[in-house]
């Protein structure tokens, strides 16, 4: 996933490809991979194609937030974008609900039968309906047809006059190389990189807590195990309206009057919704034990995957708004990180929590959470000081 995030949404960027094109390329092999991969009879052919897939299935995940930038104003973007940072915690937790009661029954390829038959009439909606939203790649092309009509060579659109004396490696390194060099180098984006990580990181090691708190502590089966998920699914979505409000009611108008703020000003909500993640993780920590109803580990789970929803939703308006030429790429090296650090906390998740126990182990989480929420505060202060200073404030 993260890794074509890297090329995918770069090459986005390029204003002859621009962003349909690749949506529709990549989804197409997408739903095709999915066949072979419910098919496939080894081990090494199925972590190839499962890695094909989230190569190909990325380009969603790290530039749909660049297209929503592309067709709003920057006083309705948030509106999209609270319910785009939702889909990336809502959708994964509602596929344990379902393989939860499907696959003891039917076996573990009919998951991936279930993810063809949703996806295959996405595409179809993506081919017939999805226009292009990149304004480079519009100017570009109306340029060509109206050197055809007219004949006039002329005719050109900015990207081109901007491109006529950069090489294809000059290019490839303006939409490859320096979105990660800013990643890397520019501390307000790097720091957003890495609490988003952590998020994401804290949300996937429930794959393997949930295993050792349920069936083992509460005697769930599989299906009602995967029933616990929905307590993040919940307070998402409980969460969702609020900020809508809070952006409708307290934001808006005064963006109305004064124009543009300052970027950390899109970073408020999470001033006191980020110490959610800590506070619901501790309670899921202390309360996950067979002596405490089972209604208190869900509690705290939607309290945390709460606080993760504002911290995500508050960053993911925060990135487009300091470089927003390279929107679609600094969302594509945040991608990355995300799904690079959630892939290992599967693989890190489980020998945590046996060695410190479901307590210590989700209690460690917590602590690393505090440690950004800090982090935020400084972001929040200082964070126009530090673009100020930055090497890339002109890009």
């Amino acid at each position: 996933d993260g890794l074509g995030a890297l090329l995918w949404s770069p090459l986005s960027e390029i204003p002859v490809l621009g962003r349909t094109s690749i949506y529709i390329i990549t989804f197409f092999i997408f739903v095709i991979l999915l066949i072979p991969t419910a098919l496939v009879q080894n081990i090494g052919g199925l972590l190839v194609l499962r890695f094909l897939l989230g190569w190909f299935g990325s380009p969603c995940l790290a530039t749909g937030a660049a297209g929503f930038s592309d067709m709003f104003t920057f006083l309705k973007l948030p509106y999209c974008l609270a319910f785009w940072a939702a889909s990336g915690t809502m959708a994964p937790s509602m596929g344990p609900i379902v393989a939860g009661f499907s696959v003891p029954v039917k076996g573990w390829r009919w998951s991936l039968w279930e993810n063809l038959w949703l996806a295959a009439p996405v595409f179809v909606l993506l081919f017939l309906l999805l226009p292009e939203t990149s304004s480079d790649n519009i100017l570009l092309r109306r340029a060509v047809r109206l050197r055809k009509a007219t004949g006039n060579m002329n005719i050109r659109s900015q990207s081109e006059i901007t491109q006529q004396h950069m090489s294809a490696k000059e290019m490839a390194f303006e939409a490859l190389v320096k979105p990660w060099e800013m990643n890397i180098l520019d501390p307000a984006v790097l720091f957003t990189t890495l609490y988003a990580s952590l998020c994401y990181a804290i949300f996937y090691t429930f794959f393997e807590a949930f295993p050792l708190v349920f069936p083992a502590m509460y005697n769930f089966s599989s299906g009602e195990s995967g029933l616990a998920f929905l307590s993040i699914s919940i307070g998402v979505g409980l969460t969702i309206p609020v900020c809508l409000l809070h952006y409708a009611y307290m934001v808006e108008p005064g963006l109305l009057k004064s124009g543009a703020p300052e970027p950390e000003v899109w970073l408020k909500p999470g001033l006191i919704g980020n110490f959610l993640v800590p506070i619901g993780l501790f309670i899921f920590a202390w309360t996950a034990r067979s002596s405490v109803h089972w209604i208190g580990p869900v509690i705290g789970v939607a309290i945390s995957q709460s606080g993760s929803y504002i911290v995500l939703n508050v960053l993911f308006t925060y990135i487009p708004n300091i470089y927003p030429k390279y929107a679609a790429s600094l969302f594509a090296a945040n991608d990355a990180a995300r799904s690079t650090l959630a892939g290992a906390a599967i693989l890190f998740g489980r020998p945590l929590f046996l060695n410190l126990g479901v307590g210590g182990g989700v209690s460690f989480l917590a602590g690393l959470s505090l440690l950004c929420s800090v982090g935020f505060y400084v972001l929040y202060y200082f964070g126009g000081n530090m673009r100020k200073r930055s090497r890339f404030a002109v890009a």
